[in-house]
Order: structure tokens, then C-alpha cells, then sequence
């Protein structure tokens, strides 16, 4: 296995990102196909089917307001950084463009805190995917399953990137046609125009008739985004596969337009059919889970059986999707020099071998914890990982207030995608994820988790200001250089 990467060219910084060809061993394997499912499928997770019932039972209705401003919030993000990854495609996304805009300090310690937050989500889906499998077939042991689903997985990473991109394809396929065919047939149902359905079609009613729209106050709108904010968590992951096709340019302006309509129909549209088919406060929907009530209702048979192969698909395809992004993360932080060299470089299918291999041994690792000590260790990564999602955010909002102005000095003609309203909305963005982190500090288990990321964000960044300060001194001591990175 040999290194494929080039060093900086003069005049271009090495956390610079590069296009595939321009010699950063990647290879342009992901087809439109594929990025096209990997921008709609990745914006739905298992979390969308598993955890939308504890949200409905807090907020009642309200919850579709919850989804409504999260939503909205993603939207912006995914503009501004839609913006960066049109004009510079680059497998780091947006750790190289804080590594650019910011400073190494910060493009390092994202890039490692969002590798961190992939590698523990790897414990939590393949242990979620080996409890439904146990219990199709219980000789079996969860564990086993878990180490089934984790190896079949990173064999197909480990390959090229083109089987990363079918699996992915025909994941996310399954989750779009599963929802899709819910919000269809659901709404049929709500309006009494389902053949042979056991719904009364109650049209609307349900969203007032107990309790009203705002049972449990307006208040608990906020409650509702605290708990459904983490499921929107993926998104931005079509930026970074971006950089392994063709035309990148493209494949990011596609997914950044699309992606106001994605969270319309699979968020909103789905949780409203859920609301309209069955009274807020109905047990079976945090009892059975939302979407299996929702289907029993209807009188579809078989719904819990159904459900647990979607949840299955769903979980395999973050599980997918996760490896994925973590190998390239540390591909790119090993690139520029923030990690062991090794995870720079590529096997003959122009996959990085390495990244993707200490990715996947961090996640078995995780696996461990969580079996050996679920209520310590591994409850210690969840919450240290919680807000993880929050920070990527904000960092993309801070990067965007700088990157435009250079994209403007350096390569107008590629600012192709543009954030809305700039600067005004960027702010107003980073306001609206301020509020959220400050508001997780008044909730329990907000709380901690927020304290415990934080930690671990200061630790992370802490590390990048040493490692920056010897860095200097380093080159002080050897003398002016021709070239210097900063």
C-alpha cells in the first residue's frame, strides 16, 4: 500500500482541498445516482422512526413546529456550507474550510471531535441493528450480530468507494419508498379515502381534539427541539462524498436545493400523518413506536414486522454512511497533517485503507463498552458526543462569514451556490444554535451532555493550540523558509 498524496503545490496551502484528479488519491467513484439517494437518504435516520414517539408524547401537535424550526435550521446550514463545497469540493468539507477560513486549530479540532462523533454512533447502530436481528433469530447472540454487521460493512467500504455508493443507494432507496409510501397511504387514510382501511378518517381533528394544538403550552415547543434536533445529524455528509465524483460542483448545488423539500415530506409530512391518524396522547405511539401505531390504525398487517426491517435499512445505512464519513474525515485530517500520515493514503481502489480500518476498531471498541459497561464507559462517549452535532454547525456558520469573502478574492466564478440574505441569515443561524446549546443547559440530560462535549471540545482544541505553538517555534528555531503554511 503506498501513499497516492502530493504535497501542496506553491502557492497552495496542504489543507487546501483538492478536486479528484488534482492527486489526492481519491478516485471519482460515487455516480449522480448515488449522490442523489446519499443527499435524500442521508437526512433520515433510525432516529426519525425510534425516537419521534418520546417527541410527540412531550409537545403533543407543537411537535411539528419543533421539526419546522430544527428543520429550517438545517436548511441554512446546509446553504452556507453548500456555498464552500460548490466552490472547493473537498473530501474534509468543513474541517479543511475551518482549517482555511479560521485557522489549523479549528480545522483540526472539528475534524477530530465530528470523527469522534461518527465512531461512537458506529456502537450505538450496530448495536441497535443486532437487537432486531436477535430477535429474527435468537440463536444468535446481540453481540455476534454486531460483529456480523460491522464487518460485512467495512468489507464493502474497503472495496471502493462505488460499493459504498450502491449500498448506500439501495439503503436510502428503501427508506425514501417506505416513507414516501407512509405519507401516501396515511393520508389517504386521514381523509377517509383509503379502500378497506380500519381509520375512521378523522381529517384534522386530531391536532386539536385533545388539548389543543399546544397541550402541554407553547414552551414545549423547545422541549420538542432538544429532542429532535440529533435526528437531523447526516445532512451535511453528501459534502464530503461530493468530492469523490465527477462533478462535484453539481452534485453539491443539487443536494443544497433539494434539501428544503427532503425535510418537508420526510419530517414534517410524516410526523403530520402520525398526529392526524391518531390523538397525540394515544399510548401505542411511545409504547409500539409512532409509525407502527400509525400503521396499525390503518389496519395494515404485520406493521411492528414491517417496521423493523425500515428501522433495519435505516440503521445500516447511518451505519454505512458513518464508516464512511468517518475514513474520510481522517483521510483528510491525515492529509493535512493533523493525523498519522498513514490515514492519507490509499489502496489501488483509491480507498483510504487505513482511516477507514482505525475508524472501525474505535467503533468495535465502542461496541465493547457498551456491552462491558453501558451505564459508564459507554454512556460517558454518548453524552461526551451528544452536542457534537451543534458544534459542526456552528463552526460551518462561523467558516461561511469568512470563506465568502475569500472565494469572492480568489475564485468568484465558482460561487455558484450563495447563502441567502448573507451575512444576516448566518447570523441569525448561529443565534438560533446558541439558543438551543444555552437551552440544553436548563434540560437534565441537555445538561450534560452539553457540559461533557464541551470538555472534550476544549480538550481537542487545547491540543491544536500546542501542537500550533510548537509548530511555530519549531519553525523558528529552523529559520525563515522559502514557503511557509500561514
Amino acid at each position: 500500500m503506498t501513499s497516492q498524496t502530493t504535497p501542496a503545490k506553491p502557492g497552495q496551502e496542504s489543507g487546501e482541498p483538492k478536486t479528484p484528479g488534482s492527486g489526492d488519491g481519491l478516485q471519482a467513484g460515487l455516480k449522480n445516482r448515488h449522490l442523489s439517494m446519499i443527499a435524500i437518504g442521508g437526512v433520515i435516520g433510525a432516529g426519525l422512526f425510534v425516537g419521534s414517539g418520546a417527541g410527540i408524547a412531550a409537545a403533543g401537535p407543537a411537535i411539528l413546529i419543533s421539526y419546522a424550526l430544527v428543520g429550517l435550521m438545517v436548511v441554512f446550514v446546509m446553504r452556507m456550507l453548500g456555498e464552500m463545497a460548490a466552490a472547493r469540493p473537498s473530501s474534509g468539507s468543513f474541517s479543511a474550510y475551518a482549517d482555511q477560513a479560521l485557522g489549523r486549530w479549528a480545522g483540526f479540532s472539528i475534524g477530530w471531535l465530528y470523527w469522534f462523533f461518527w465512531v461512537v454512533v458506529l456502537a450505538v447502530e450496530a448495536t441497535a441493528g443486532a437487537t432486531i436481528l436477535e430477535g429474527w433469530v435468537p440463536a444468535v447472540p446481540q453481540w455476534a450480530w454486531a460483529l456480523i454487521v460491522m464487518v460485512v460493512l467495512t468489507a464493502t467500504n474497503l472495496v471502493s468507494v462505488g460499493s459504498y455508493g450502491e449500498f448506500e443507494f439501495w439503503f436510502a432507496g428503501i427508506k425514501v419508498v417506505a416513507i414516501g409510501a407512509f405519507v401516501l397511504v396515511g393520508l389517504l387514510a386521514v381523509f377517509g379515502l383509503l379502500p378497506g382501511s380500519d381509520h375512521p378518517g378523522s381529517g384534522l381533528a386530531h391536532l386539536t381534539d385533545s388539548g389543543g394544538f399546544f397541550p402541554e403550552g407553547p414552551g414545549a415547543i423547545l422541549t420538542g427541539i432538544l429532542m429532535v434536533v440529533f435526528s437531523f445529524m447526516g445532512s451535511e455528509i453528501v459534502t464530503l462524498a461530493a468530492g469523490e465524483s465527477a462533478d462535484p460542483q453539481r452534485a453539491v448545488s443539487k443536494a443544497t436545493n433539494s434539501v428544503i423539500w427532503r425535510i418537508a415530506v420526510f419530517y414534517l409530512g410524516s410526523i403530520f400523518v402520525v398526529l392526524t391518524l391518531l390523538p397525540w396522547n394515544d399510548p401505542s405511539i411511545t409504547e409500539e413506536g409512532s409509525y407502527v401505531a400509525a400503521l396499525n390504525s390503518i389496519g395494515i398487517p404485520h406493521a411492528g414486522q414491517v417496521m423493523d426491517v425500515i428501522v433495519l435499512t435505516a440503521v445500516l445505512s447511518c451505519l454505512n454512511s458513518g464508516l464512511y464519513t468517518a475514513s474520510r474525515m481522517a483521510f483528510s485530517l491525515g492529509e493535512r497533517g493533523d493525523a498519522p500520515r498513514a490515514f492519507a493514503r490509499v489502496n489501488k481502489g483509491g480507498v483510504p485503507q487505513t482511516a477507514i480500518l482505525s475508524s472501525v476498531v474505535f467503533g468495535f471498541v465502542a461496541v465493547f463498552f457498551n456491552y462491558r459497561w453501558p451505564d459508564s464507559v459507554f454512556q460517558f462517549l454518548l453524552n461526551s458526543s451528544g452536542a457534537v452535532a451543534l458544534f459542526v454547525w456552528l463552526v460551518i456558520c462561523f467558516t461561511q462569514l469568512r470563506m465568502r469573502g475569500m472565494i469572492l478574492r480568489e475564485q468568484p466564478e465558482k460561487l455558484v451556490v450563495r447563502m441567502w440574505l448573507f451575512p444576516y441569515l448566518t447570523w441569525a443561524t448561529i443565534a438560533m444554535i446558541s439558543f438551543v446549546l444555552v437551552y440544553m443547559l436548563t434540560d437534565d440530560a441537555g445538561r450534560e451532555q452539553v457540559l461533557l462535549s464541551l470538555l472534550v471540545a476544549a480538550l481537542v482544541v487545547a491540543t491544536a493550540l500546542v501542537r500550533d505553538a510548537l509548530r511555530r517555534k519549531a519553525r523558528k528555531a529552523a529559520g525563515p523558509a522559502p514557503e511557509s503554511r500561514r
